[in-house]
């Protein structure tokens, strides 16, 4: 019998990655969606009253209160708060509701700024966060608490899953805002499109991240859904893969055409100097990320440049 769906969230980033692919697989008169337009999910009767009208068997709660760095120190209680009760009336009405699964993801920020790469599942709770995004990602980091106490005393199923550093179609591109696939784009097509021959970087570009394209993690999720085994959380879902900042400058700037030089600032700071999550869990599942990095990145950015040429709806700019 087929699940009936319901994702919150769903004009988000990843929200516009998974529910077509969720429509795709299990049908779209099964998969249902809500967003700050319909309910403030951190109202209590808000919530209440979607799942009352929605009815769903799996909710993913994708619905989060979101920003930038500078908008994280400008406003941490408001951070701290808000995703605080957007994670606790999901938990709390989906039980009472009697949802089957609650399917709830978190950040990577949410492990410890000092945890060793690759950083598994199990490095959790071994330190605090980095300080600059802390309210946010602490917030969120009680989906593992309410994950198990709801499990506990309700018998709620949930899954709680932690994507990696994500990018592709539909990320905010808005200068001062995006992360850094979206920024570096942006950045080395305006460069061509003004004929600048340089662009600087911040740091020495030796640090390493790995990249997970949000297609797949869309795609990973149905996993989860279809997963009769209740013990499978926190998992992370990533590349394993690590790429050097210097070497993604590089590839974007192919990509795009750009042939000036590349300039590195290095009396900016690096930050973390490397930063990659353990697949050791999600590979143990069968699980992968099927989308190599150089193929994620044109996907991103040819929806961009059509996207940034007619300034159409969805991108952030």
């Amino acid at each position: 019998m087929t699940p009936r769906i319901l994702v919150s969230g769903s004009r988000g980033f990843l929200g516009r990655h998974l529910v077509p692919c969720l429509r795709h697989r299990y049908g779209g008169g099964s998969i249902m969606t809500a967003d700050h337009d319909d309910y403030d999910l951190t109202v209590e009767s808000d919530v209440n009253r979607m799942l009352t009208a929605a009815k769903p068997d799996i909710f993913i709660h994708l619905a989060a209160y979101v920003g930038g760095i500078g908008a994280n120190q400008a406003l941490p209680a408001d951070f701290f708060f808000r995703n605080t009760l957007l994670t606790v009336h999901a938990f709390d009405a989906a039980a009472k509701h009697g949802v089957q699964k609650l399917i709830f993801p978190m950040g990577g920020c949410s492990y410890p700024s000092k945890a060793p790469s690759p950083i598994s599942e199990e490095e959790m709770w071994n330190g605090y966060p980095q300080p600059e995004s802390a309210p946010y990602s602490v917030a969120k980091k009680l989906g593992l608490v309410a994950s198990d106490s709801y499990q506990r005393q309700f018998g709620l199923k949930s899954v709680v899953l932690i994507p990696g550093n994500m990018y592709g179609e539909y990320d905010n591109f808005r200068r001062n805002e995006s992360h850094v696939i979206p920024a570096m784009i942006r950045r080395f097509h305006e460069a061509t499109l003004n004929g600048e021959g340089r662009v600087q970087m911040w740091g020495t570009g030796n640090p390493i991240r790995d990249f997970i394209y949000a297609g797949d993690v869309a795609s990973l999720f149905c996993y989860f859904i279809d997963c009769v085994d209740d013990d499978t959380g926190p998992v992370n879902l990533s590349s394993g893969t690590g790429v050097t900042i210097k070497q993604l400058a590089v590839t974007i700037a192919e990509l795009i055409g750009f042939e000036g030089d590349i300039e590195w600032d290095t009396d900016k700071p690096d930050g973390q100097m490397e930063k990659v999550f353990s697949t050791n869990k999600m590979n143990s599942l069968g699980l992968k990320a099927s989308t190599d990095l150089h193929s994620g990145l044109q996907r991103t950015l040819d929806w961009f440049l059509a996207n940034y040429a007619d300034r159409g709806d969805g991108i952030r700019l």
